[in-house]
């Protein structure tokens, strides 16, 4: 029994721009477009800062309707002299009259503000976006984060109606798109684009780096060391049996008979709980895994810097249950060897020559699949993953090209010309 391995196919999106010459920074003729970015989050979100950057490099004005808390995007928007505007809805969805004042005055705020183009991210925002602009002549770009919504059967009847209010609906992964266009959104109409990486920012480590923090973490070079990084979420009820979707528990699972055959190993989880709820699922976890015991295990809820404990691992691991590209875009950038399950766009990330690939909720392929990357790691057979990691990275999923292309669509569908030579891609098979 060995794990599966996808080869993925086609040609994405980002390339196709590149190769099309789309360089970012590059001005556009036409008119010059005021883009009101819609976001249900001040804190998250900071993927969409790129995207930002790009449009006014390109000449656009961009004005941001955030939730009135601080956070890091919020700040990141205003140190670049993006006007911020507090919503006037929570963007909280629930049969009361608050939620009808509060979309209301969203969409007065909307109207005031005389976008050219309304662009929004994740779930919660899109609703907002659409049901708030109803009626009104302007361009909505719909970018779509994850699969997670679509795969709930309530949510996939609804978008089959909704996602009709996009102009746009660019989606985050090959995966997305292709659940898009079952639901009958054209291909015109579904252009794919990840997120990417920031491939200047995380760049393969230097050998001192590395010895550096596995000294602090009290490893030496004969351990093998995996790591995961990722929040932690809550299970819910209606969504993967009421597991977390990060797959922690998978992973949790499998180490345990791995460590067991392979004692010079290590696991390293890094991320704390993204909300409270989530921070007491975390918490249980460790106490139910015997965690604060286990010298073979190490949790850090939170760190300043993720690029260190990249630079120290041997392979990085991302077991989920639903994702986009997740972790496995930084770890790849920075040559590390990634273990991904096939949930949603992750096959998308790795080759058969980068990285292994499991099925998603599977504890015992995913043990396999450790087994064959510390057998790697004890040939001394990794480093030419590495290499291939990273320029996987870069021709695929640079964040410049992908912010390019991101500004790209949507100067067309704001023009109402929507290239379908722009779409011409495939989505990932096994």
């Amino acid at each position: 029994m060995s794990a599966r391995i996808v080869q993925p196919e086609g040609v994405d999106l980002v390339t196709t721009l590149r190769e099309a010459g789309a360089t970012s920074g590059e001005p556009r003729d036409g008119r010059r477009l005021r883009v009101v970015l819609v976001l249900k989050t001040s804190e998250g979100g900071l993927w969409t800062v790129p995207h930002v950057d790009e449009l006014r490099a390109r000449g656009h004005e961009v004005v941001a309707i955030l939730p009135p808390a601080r956070g890091r995007l919020r700040q990141a928007l205003e140190v670049r002299g993006v006007r911020v505007v507090d919503s006037a809805f929570d963007f909280r969805f629930r049969p009361t009259l608050r939620t009808l004042r509060g979309l209301l005055g969203l969409r007065r705020q909307l109207r005031d503000l005389r976008p050219d183009v309304v662009h929004y991210h994740l779930y919660a925002s899109a609703l907002a976006a659409r049901l708030s602009t109803a009626g009104m002549k302007l361009c909505r770009a719909h970018m779509v984060a994850g699969p997670l919504p679509l795969e709930s059967p309530l949510i996939r009847v609804a978008e089959r109606a909704l996602v009709r209010l996009d102009t746009v609906t660019i989606c985050g992964s090959h995966h997305t798109a292709h659940l898009y266009r079952r639901l009958g959104r054209p291909r015109s109409r579904t252009p794919s684009v990840p997120y990417g990486v920031d491939v200047e920012s995380f760049t393969p480590f230097s050998p001192r780096l590395r010895a550096a923090v596995r000294a602090d973490l009290a490893l030496d070079e004969g351990t093998f060391l995996a790591i995961m990084v990722a929040y932690v979420y809550a299970p819910k009820r209606l969504a993967h049996r009421s597991r977390g979707i990060k797959g922690h528990t998978v992973l949790l699972d499998a180490w345990r008979e791995f460590h067991a055959r392979n004692p010079r190993s290590h696991l390293l989880l890094v991320g704390s709980g993204f909300d409270p709820a989530s921070e007491r699922y975390r918490r249980e976890l460790v106490q139910r895994y015997g965690l604060d015991e286990d010298p073979a295990v190490s949790w850090l809820p939170s760190v300043p810097d993720v690029r260190p404990y990249y630079a120290a691992a041997d392979v990085s691991v991302s077991p989920s249950l639903s994702e986009n590209h997740g972790s496995a875009l930084e770890a790849s950038a920075m040559g590390v060897p990634c273990i991904v399950s096939d949930a949603g766009g992750l096959p998308e990330t790795i080759d058969v020559t980068t990285g292994w690939l499991v099925p998603a909720g599977d504890a015992e392929m995913l043990t396999i699949a450790l087994d064959a990357a510390y057998a790697e790691f004890r040939g001394g057979r990794l480093p030419a993953r590495r290499d291939r990691a990273r320029e996987r990275m870069v021709h695929h999923f640079d964040r410049r090209h992908a912010a390019a292309a991101v500004a790209d669509i949507v100067e067309r569908a704001a023009e109402g010309r929507l290239a379908t030579r722009l779409t011409r891609s495939r989505p990932a098979r096994p």
